[in-house]
Formats: C-alpha cells, structure tokens, sequence
C-alpha cells in the first residue's frame, strides 16, 4: 500500500487499482494529501469500502450510509441525520475503524456526549437510534460481526415525561398578543386543527374546501436556501381535516385580502423559523410560557382528549401511521380517563338491596 510524494506542491498522493461492483477494473489516484499516512489511510479505506469489510473507518462507514440513503429518504430528513452524525458522532468516532468500536466505546462515547447534561432524554434517545441505525447497516453489508449499541444498552426515553402545552385560555392570551394578520392566522391553524408546521406552510387556498375542511397532502421547508415541497412523511399524512366554521371565514378573509393568489400558490410566504420568532415574541408579550411550535400539536391533542374524544378519531386527524403512535405519544395523558371509566361503571351498576 504505498504512497507517492508530489514534488512539485510538497504533497502526498495514492494512487492504486481496484475492481468495481461490476468486476470492472480500475486506476484511482488522489492527490493534495498532508501526510503520506494519509494518503495510506484514504486507499485502505477506499479500497474496504468497495469490498465491504469492517475494515473501513466510521467517518467512511456515515459518507456510504448517507449516500446510499439519499435514495430511499427525504432530502429534509438526510439534512437532519447528517447535522445530527457531524456534531454529536462523527468528531468522536470517526477516525476509528468499525470493527475496533466495541460496547465499551460506545458506552464511553454515551457518558462523553449524551450524559453531559446538555440534551433532553428524547434527544439522547434519538442520537442513540441514529448511531444503532447506522451499525445495524454495517452488519448487514460491511461483515461487522454485531451491533455494539445492542450490547452496550440504550439511553435517554422514548417520551417526554411531560409535555409543554398551552390550554386553550393560554392560547387565547398568546393569539390577542399576534398583531401580524398571516402569523396570527398560521396559529389559530395549527392549534384548532394539530398539523405539523411543515403542512401548515404547504397549504394553498386549492386545499381549503367549500365543506369547511382542510386538504393535508404536502409539507414545505426551506433547506439550504432552497424551497422544498415533499409528500407527506407516510401514506397516513395524506388526510382531510375539518375545521370550525369560524376558522374556514378567517382564512378564507385572509384569502381575498392576499392580492391575487392563486389556487397552487402557498398561502404563507414565510418559513418555521418565522413562527419560532413570532412564538417567542408574543408569548413573552402576554406573558404565558413559552412552548416550541410543535407544541401546538400536542397542545391540540391534549385539548381533545381531555374533550374524550376517542383515540382513534385523534389519531386519525393528526396523521399517525397506526393509533400506537398516538398512544406512545400521548397516552400518559389518560390516567384521569380511566379513573372517569371505572366511576361510570361504579355508577352503572344497580344497587342491591
């Protein structure tokens, strides 16, 4: 596996042949390398990556996983997943090879990273996913033998043992601060009907039916400076939601005072971190706390289940794929429900002389 020193710019290169998927052959070189142990270390990882043996290092492992998944994922969610590899895995894992990344090492890369006190436990739980995800990717097609997140166990929860949220009162003190006619739109929206922000942002007066209900069937963000609008994450997203009547007169007001839209155009010009901003701003101004912006989603939730509507009609309407996920998500909402179930029963029952 040798190096070559570049005379002329001072550097190293490597240059070597290899045999492709197809069993074609062929001459790689790369130049501008520091060191000579670079240019050694980018051929035994070029050339593990295309044998795919744990002999490749995790930094090479994360840059095939997220090339390959650029295939079967949003281009939003790969954005996410990368952000979340280059700052809380890769600077402490990637030199090392997979196969060297034992229980013990993640379990110190836990304590390091995930313990320090800086995240929530849903957050630790979420890194710790994407980490395992991506382990589980090289069992599968890089030989590694076993999945060291298996062993070295999982940390941070599921769920939030308890949920920021606005009642409606505090909602209601929270709207009266919004003096911006399309911001104070946005979030009688999303707290009359639970849909995520993204959706919110997607909508076009072609969605808001005659029959008072809205059309879920897009999402919209911004990445990179560039507009993206994507089908919603699972077939269930795709939904129709009915809305009060006083809702449907205030967007369609809103509408007719918007200069020629038109039936495909957004209805909201801004992006999320606008109704992060404006969040922060009138909950401050009419003093309630302040939640983030998918709170409001829960907020509309909770509002419903304290109404006891059932479970499956909630689920429905915010776009779960199964009603487990409403159940996960909300269920620690419920125990006054079942105290309610039982002192029904306790009252149906006739009394025996």
């Amino acid at each position: 596996m040798p190096a070559y020193k570049d005379k002329e710019r001072g550097t190293w290169y490597a240059m070597f042949y290899y045999t492709d998927w197809q069993g074609i052959k062929h001459k790689k070189k790369k130049r501008g390398f520091a060191t000579q142990r670079e240019a050694k270390e980018f051929e035994r990882d070029f050339l593990a990556n295309e044998q795919k043996n744990s002999d490749i290092t995790f930094k090479t492992l994360v840059e095939e996983y997220f090339g390959d998944m650029k295939t079967r994922l949003r281009e939003t969610t790969i954005s996410n997943k990368q952000y979340l590899f280059d700052t809380k895995i890769t600077p402490y894992l990637g030199r090392l090879q997979i196969k060297d990344i034992t229980p013990s090492t993640i379990r110190k890369w836990q304590n390091e990273v995930l313990l320090s006190g800086e995240y929530s436990p849903t957050y630790i739980k979420t890194i710790n996913n994407q980490l395992s995800a991506v382990f589980n990717y090289a069992v599968k097609y890089y030989d590694l033998p076993k999945n060291p997140c298996h062993i070295a166990g999982s940390v941070g929860k599921k769920q939030a043992s308890e949920m920021n949220i606005w009642t409606v009162d505090e909602f209601e003190k929270f709207i009266a601060a919004e003096d911006k006619p399309a911001s104070k739109l946005a979030f009688e929206i999303l707290f009359w009907t639970g849909m995520r922000s993204g959706e919110l942002l997607a909508l076009t007066p072609a969605d808001i039916l005659p029959d008072k209900s809205i059309v879920i069937n897009k999402s919209f963000t911004r990445l990179d400076g560039k507009d993206i609008v994507s089908p919603p994450k699972t077939p269930k997203g795709n939904r129709t939601v009915t809305i009060p009547e006083f809702l449907y007169n205030e967007i369609y007001e809103y509408m007719n005072s918007v200069y020629e839209i038109q039936a495909d155009e957004r209805i909201f010009y801004f992006t999320k971190h606008h109704l992060n901003t404006e969040m922060k701003r009138c909950a401050e101004i009419a003093g309630v706390k302040n939640i983030r912006v998918h709170d409001i989603r829960h907020s509309h939730a909770s509002m419903l289940i304290e109404k006891g509507y059932n479970i499956l009609i909630i689920s429905e309407r915010l776009g779960h794929e199964n009603v487990e996920t409403t159940l996960n998500t909300y269920g620690h909402l419920y125990p006054n429900k079942h105290r309610e179930l039982a002192d029904e029963l306790e009252n149906m029952r006739p009394e025996i002389d």
